[in-house]
């Protein structure tokens, strides 16, 4: 049986990087894209960063004002986020990805998976150098980098792409798993984060081949059947999950800073109604349906967190949209204390319906 070969495209420090491309005067300065709030000039939190500022500790999340104080006294960047600019990009970027590719499957507007097993007749060295054709493609189409990690599953291939950054590419043959996943902390699989990580450590479980040794009943015990297992096949390199297109990519949000920061579910759901109503405007006449929601939430500390939930089936609804946001807000505050800041709404999973035949680049067109 032929192997799976699968690739993970991340770009590197995709917003800053578009910013980059627009004015390469910046290139060699530290970058900082800024969500801010409005309330004042400082006032807001950190996108993303490109390479030279993350050496100087600035990080997506921190707020803009610690991330100034850090870069003190450097002549650095900072920029608010222009989220169209980065769809544009994107959704140019990932037409060329779907090419390479047998199976494709975008996971965020800076990733997506490809499946290439028969373009390379399952030759992991063939996939090498369809990799770093890819990169050398982005490179001069598009002006920018990004890493890539080639494994035979999904799981191997993410995990890959974060061995080199930036501008790397880790190729991981099935024989060379379990070398590859042995002395990596747990935390570079994905589903492990901080609290779980603290819950192994008392297991005595740091690295991933520890995890990979341990009883797979007792970590059932611990983390529940399907995590427990789960914990049990990534360790060993283990994914079936394949890779498939998830409808069309494109995504279009709206955010808004709330007048007051509040818990108050209601005064959160008078503005993403608000919001709702925006990204939802335009959908039927063009005959448009999305399948999937997400929120987009600022916490006063400035922290950043993001929520999705996809439906079972593509809606045009805007009732299903307000109602789907509502479920994400309730959850989501039913798991922090602290007071909410700023929020977003997002759609994505676009289909056309038959009413249209309009594409989506002239959807996201702005009027």
């Amino acid at each position: 049986m032929q192997p799976r070969v699968v690739m993970l495209v991340d770009l590197d420090y995709f917003y800053a990087q578009c910013e980059e491309k627009r004015n390469p005067t910046i290139k060699e300065k530290p970058v900082v894209v800024c969500m801010y709030s409005g309330r004042s000039e400082d006032s807001g939190a950190v996108t993303t960063a490109n390479y030279i500022a993350r050496k100087h500790g600035v990080k997506s999340g921190i707020p803009i004002f610690i991330a100034k104080k850090k870069l003190e006294g450097i002549d650095a960047v900072f920029l608010p986020a222009d989220f169209e600019l980065y769809e544009q990009v994107s959704n140019r970027i990932m037409t060329i990805l779907k090419d390479y590719a047998d199976r494709f499957e975008q996971v965020g507007i800076d990733e997506a998976y490809l499946d290439v097993s028969q373009k390379v007749g399952g030759d992991f060295e063939a996939a090498r150098q369809l990799a770093q054709d890819i990169k050398n493609d982005l490179k001069a189409r598009e002006g920018m980098t990004g890493s890539i990690g080639v494994g035979p599953n999904k799981l191997i291939a993410k995990i890959a792409s974060d061995a080199q950054k930036p501008d790397g590419l880790t190729v991981v043959k099935p024989e060379m798993v379990e070398g590859f996943l042995t002395p990596l902390p747990v935390d570079r699989l994905i589903g492990v984060g901080k609290k779980t990580v603290e819950k192994m450590q008392t297991l005595e479980i740091r690295t991933i081949g520890e995890l990979a040794r341990y009883d797979v009943q007792r970590l059932i015990d611990v983390f529940g059947k399907s995590l427990g297992t789960y914990f049990h096949c990534a360790a060993s390199g283990v994914d079936d999950d394949p890779v498939q297109e998830r409808g069309e990519t494109e995504s279009v949000s709206r955010i808004a800073t709330l007048k007051e920061n509040t818990r108050e579910l209601p005064r959160i759901l008078e503005k993403t109604d608000e919001l709702c109503k925006d990204v939802h405007g335009g959908l039927i006449q063009r005959g448009v349906t999305f399948k999937t929601v997400g929120i987009y939430v600022v916490m006063a500390d400035m922290s950043v967190y993001n929520r999705s939930r996809t439906l079972e089936s593509p809606t045009d609804s805007l009732e299903v949209l307000k109602s789907t946001v509502k479920e994400l807000f309730e959850r989501f505050l039913d798991q922090s204390e602290l007071e909410v800041r700023r929020v977003g709404v997002r759609i994505s999973g676009f289909m056309r319906t038959q009413k249209s035949q309009k594409s989506l680049t002239e959807f996201l067109q702005p009027p």
